[in-house]
């Protein structure tokens, strides 16, 4: 049986990528899966799909492009508070476990 994976990122979250053909890019968090440990970054890791048209669900034809899943090691959250990429740790404040950056001491939790 597979056991999950804790990551720091969450649906949502502001991520700069560290490794890749798109290393330097940043985008925000739309996808999390937490079995894998991996990421789905808009507007990273694009791949071309082949694909049939079908009028009845919208889907145009053709060569499209999709994003892709990448691995949650490869990103870092950048803080909304400094505006910088950031390590991340976790405290525990008012009996709740909440997400603050290293380098400001901001919570990333609302």
């Amino acid at each position: 049986m597979s056991e999950k994976k804790s990551i720091h990122t969450k649906t949502g979250d502001k991520v700069v990528v560290l490794a890749g053909k798109d290393k330097g890019k940043t985008g925000t968090v739309k996808k999390v899966n937490l079995d894998k440990g991996k990421v789905l970054v808009e507007g990273v890791n694009l791949k071309t799909k082949a694909q049939k048209p079908n009028p009845m669900a919208g889907i145009e034809g053709g060569l499209n492009k999709v994003e892709s899943m990448i691995d949650s090691s490869n990103v870092m959250v950048v803080c909304p508070a400094c505006e910088k990429a950031t390590r991340i740790k976790f405290e525990i404040k008012n009996d709740k476990k909440v997400r603050v950056c290293k380098k400001c001491g901001e919570t990333l939790d609302v």
